[in-house]
Protein backbone atom coordinates (compact mmCIF):
# COMPACT_ATOMS: atom_id res chain seq x y z
CA UNK A 1 0.00 0.00 0.00
CA UNK A 2 1.21 3.39 -1.00
CA UNK A 3 1.78 5.46 2.59
CA UNK A 4 2.38 9.34 2.29
CA UNK A 5 3.58 11.18 5.30
CA UNK A 6 5.88 14.46 6.01
CA UNK A 7 9.36 12.91 7.09
CA UNK A 8 11.74 15.57 8.81
CA UNK A 9 9.96 18.47 6.81
CA UNK A 10 9.52 16.82 3.34
CA UNK A 11 7.17 14.64 1.98
CA UNK A 12 7.00 11.21 1.31
CA UNK A 13 5.42 8.70 -0.20
CA UNK A 14 6.44 4.69 -0.03
CA UNK A 15 5.64 1.58 -0.44
CA UNK A 16 4.67 -0.89 2.11
CA UNK A 17 2.31 -3.78 3.63
CA UNK A 18 0.01 -3.64 6.40
CA UNK A 19 2.49 -5.38 8.87
CA UNK A 20 5.66 -3.56 8.27
CA UNK A 21 6.74 -1.39 11.18
CA UNK A 22 7.40 2.17 10.74
CA UNK A 23 11.07 1.93 11.83
CA UNK A 24 11.84 -0.60 9.23
CA UNK A 25 10.11 1.83 6.52
CA UNK A 26 12.54 4.90 8.06
CA UNK A 27 15.72 2.62 7.75
CA UNK A 28 14.82 0.86 4.69
CA UNK A 29 13.28 3.22 2.81
CA UNK A 30 13.84 6.24 3.42
CA UNK A 31 17.44 5.87 4.89
CA UNK A 32 17.01 7.20 8.33
CA UNK A 33 19.49 5.47 10.85
CA UNK A 34 19.26 7.47 13.80
CA UNK A 35 16.06 4.64 14.59
CA UNK A 36 17.39 1.75 15.86
CA UNK A 37 15.70 -1.48 16.20
CA UNK A 38 16.95 -3.13 19.67
CA UNK A 39 14.07 -4.62 21.58
CA UNK A 40 11.86 -4.95 19.22
CA UNK A 41 8.97 -4.71 21.62
CA UNK A 42 8.66 -0.45 22.86
CA UNK A 43 10.32 -0.56 25.60
CA UNK A 44 13.83 0.62 25.03
CA UNK A 45 13.76 3.77 23.24
CA UNK A 46 16.31 3.30 20.83
CA UNK A 47 13.61 3.61 17.56
CA UNK A 48 12.18 6.77 18.93
CA UNK A 49 10.35 9.31 16.60
CA UNK A 50 8.39 12.44 17.10
CA UNK A 51 4.71 11.76 15.20
CA UNK A 52 2.87 14.42 15.35
CA UNK A 53 5.24 15.74 17.71
CA UNK A 54 4.45 12.36 20.32
CA UNK A 55 7.60 10.57 21.37
CA UNK A 56 6.97 6.74 19.57
CA UNK A 57 8.02 3.44 19.52
CA UNK A 58 8.46 2.99 15.65
CA UNK A 59 9.47 -0.76 16.12
CA UNK A 60 5.80 -1.17 17.10
CA UNK A 61 4.15 1.38 15.27
CA UNK A 62 2.79 0.19 12.02
CA UNK A 63 3.60 2.22 9.16
CA UNK A 64 0.32 2.73 7.84
CA UNK A 65 -0.09 4.36 10.92
CA UNK A 66 1.74 7.06 9.88
CA UNK A 67 -0.20 8.18 7.06
CA UNK A 68 -0.84 11.95 6.90
CA UNK A 69 1.21 12.44 9.56
CA UNK A 70 4.11 14.35 10.63
CA UNK A 71 7.86 12.14 11.53
CA UNK A 72 10.40 13.65 12.69
CA UNK A 73 13.73 11.94 13.55
CA UNK A 74 17.47 12.88 14.67
CA UNK A 75 18.03 13.85 11.51
CA UNK A 76 15.00 16.52 10.98
CA UNK A 77 16.67 18.75 14.27
CA UNK A 78 18.90 21.99 13.77
CA UNK A 79 22.16 21.52 14.02
CA UNK A 80 22.06 24.18 16.84
CA UNK A 81 18.72 22.85 18.54
CA UNK A 82 19.07 23.46 22.20
CA UNK A 83 18.42 20.37 23.39
CA UNK A 84 21.36 18.69 21.03
CA UNK A 85 23.82 21.41 22.19
CA UNK A 86 22.65 20.86 25.87
CA UNK A 87 23.37 17.00 25.69
CA UNK A 88 26.86 17.57 24.21
CA UNK A 89 27.80 20.52 26.83
CA UNK A 90 26.29 17.63 29.43
CA UNK A 91 28.10 14.55 27.81
CA UNK A 92 25.01 12.67 27.92
CA UNK A 93 26.42 9.91 26.20
CA UNK A 94 29.24 7.16 25.80
CA UNK A 95 28.47 5.24 22.78
CA UNK A 96 25.55 7.92 21.75
CA UNK A 97 23.03 4.59 20.34
CA UNK A 98 20.52 5.66 22.91
CA UNK A 99 21.17 9.50 21.98
CA UNK A 100 18.90 10.18 19.32
CA UNK A 101 15.63 8.44 21.00
CA UNK A 102 16.90 10.30 24.49
CA UNK A 103 16.72 13.95 22.62
CA UNK A 104 13.33 13.44 20.60
CA UNK A 105 11.48 12.24 24.23
CA UNK A 106 13.45 15.51 25.73
CA UNK A 107 12.14 17.96 23.11
CA UNK A 108 8.73 16.56 23.64
CA UNK A 109 9.07 16.69 27.68
CA UNK A 110 10.39 20.47 27.49
CA UNK A 111 7.19 21.37 25.33
CA UNK A 112 5.07 20.08 27.66
CA UNK A 113 6.89 21.22 30.67
CA UNK A 114 9.48 23.96 29.91
CA UNK A 115 11.15 23.89 33.17
CA UNK A 116 10.63 19.79 34.52
CA UNK A 117 11.85 19.13 37.94
CA UNK A 118 14.05 16.36 38.35
CA UNK A 119 11.36 13.28 39.20
CA UNK A 120 8.98 14.78 36.09
CA UNK A 121 12.18 14.46 33.39
CA UNK A 122 12.67 10.87 35.37
CA UNK A 123 9.15 9.96 34.69
CA UNK A 124 9.40 11.46 30.83
CA UNK A 125 12.77 9.57 30.13
CA UNK A 126 11.67 6.17 31.96
CA UNK A 127 10.56 4.78 28.77
CA UNK A 128 14.35 5.23 27.20
CA UNK A 129 17.43 2.80 28.03
CA UNK A 130 20.71 3.64 28.47
CA UNK A 131 23.27 1.01 28.56
CA UNK A 132 26.51 2.84 29.53
CA UNK A 133 24.24 4.40 32.75
CA UNK A 134 24.88 8.02 31.46
CA UNK A 135 21.82 8.89 33.04
CA UNK A 136 22.73 11.80 35.90
CA UNK A 137 24.70 13.43 32.58
CA UNK A 138 21.34 12.71 30.67
CA UNK A 139 19.74 14.39 33.58
CA UNK A 140 21.59 17.67 34.00
CA UNK A 141 21.35 17.97 30.22
CA UNK A 142 17.65 18.42 30.30
CA UNK A 143 18.20 20.70 33.22
CA UNK A 144 20.72 22.59 30.85
CA UNK A 145 18.01 22.45 27.55
CA UNK A 146 15.17 23.57 29.86
CA UNK A 147 17.55 26.88 30.58
CA UNK A 148 18.02 27.23 26.48
CA UNK A 149 14.11 25.99 26.05
CA UNK A 150 11.96 28.69 24.59
CA UNK A 151 8.43 27.97 24.30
Amino acid sequence: MKICFVLNGRDVEIEASATTSLLSVLRQQCEIYSVRETCGIGVCGACTALVDGVPISTCIQLAPMAAGCDVVTAEGLAEDDPVVAAFADARAFQCGFCTPGFVLTVKHLLEENPQPTDPESRLALAGNLCRCGSYLNILAAVQRASKEHDP
